[in-house]
């Protein structure tokens, strides 16, 4: 069975959704070898083997966390150098596309970014034209480097024992001439991230108003749901750009997507449209985003919203 490189998306040894959602489909395409990179393994450890990690590579030294990008770079190209993988898989985080990116042209290699699908023989399901096409893509020469979208597959768990072999990187110099003084992590919410949540909620410039956006809030937290926004909306300030979603901003594909307010420019569907479920609410029947909905509502979100808080509450007593 060939191996499949995947590198670990991870904060101090805590996995991404979307790593686990690549040891998932790793364990489908062949003998899962895990890279991780940066300090944490010890917390690390026990979801690499809960998810099926035939090998991991830990990475010593902390030349990955110093200097960006190149070094993992360099650790990848000489595993797959060494080892000879079917493909390597990493996140498609914004990090994570530049590895790709760059480890494509250190091997010669094809790369497909923000692939949605992955067959067995490694023909990927991918979005292009600002996500209005879905196209089927493969790697025709040397190692594929694919660059998966988070949420595109449900991750599960399959409990392994993985072995570990450590790896003592040599950077070449070039790839240690950036050096990482200060990183800063936003303070986390109560709120899911957007990027792994299971539900999100997005307002847009239907709500009228910076303080419209309290409704988007308030079924958000109801749902236990991230909280996103369109760009008209990020643009006017009522609320940050961390949020937006869309094709210059964030890329989700939750289980439930609720749309409110949002009319559904194609920059916007570019950064949704691959959710599960998608509820619809806009008091403008011709808002395009109904084209794409699954549930739609056509009414004015400061009646709908608190409507439809009721109801929750109702239902939950």
């Amino acid at each position: 069975m060939s191996a499949v490189l995947v590198l670990i998306d991870h904060h101090d040894g805590v996995l991404s959704k979307g790593s686990l959602e690549l040891l998932t489909k790793a364990r489908e395409l062949g003998e899962v070898s895990a890279v991780f990179c940066g300090a944490g393994i010890e917390v690390a450890r026990p979801a690499l083997a809960e998810y099926g990690a035939a090998t991991v590579f830990v990475v010593e030294g902390d030349a990955t966390d110093r200097h960006p990008v190149a070094p993992t770079v360099g650790v990848l190209a000489a595993l797959v150098e060494a080892h000879a993988p079917a493909v390597v898989l990493v996140v498609a985080t914004i990090e994570g596309r530049e590895v790709a990116g760059r480890l494509a042209v250190r091997l010669g290699s094809g790369v497909i970014t923000d692939a949605v699908g992955i067959d067995a023989d490694l023909v990927c399901d991918q979005q292009v034209f600002g996500g209005s096409t879905l196209v089927r893509s493969r790697v025709k020469r040397g190692t594929p480097v694919i660059a998966v979208r988070p949420n595109s597959w449900p991750a599960a768990p399959s409990p392994s024992t993985p072995a570990e072999v450590t790896v003592q990187p040599a950077p070449a110099a070039s790839d240690v001439l950036a050096t990482v003084v200060e990183r800063v992590r936003e303070a986390a919410g109560d709120r899911p991230d957007l990027a792994d949540a299971t539900i999100v909620v997005s307002g847009g410039r239907g709500l009228g108003n910076a303080e419209g956006f309290g409704l988007v809030e308030a079924l958000a937290d109801r749902l236990g749901a991230a909280v996103g926004a369109s760009r008209a909306v990020t643009d006017a300030g009522w609320y940050p750009h961390a949020a937006q979603v869309g094709q210059t901003g964030r890329t989700v594909s939750p289980s439930l997507y609720v749309a409110v307010g949002i009319s559904g420019a194609i920059q916007h569907r570019a950064g949704m449209q691959t959710s599960k479920t998608i509820v619809v609410v806009n008091k403008d029947r011709e808002a395009p985003l109904f084209e794409l909905a699954d549930f739609g509502i056509v009414g004015d979100a400061h009646t709908v919203i608190p409507a439809l808080l009721a109801e929750l509450d109702r239902l939950s007593t």
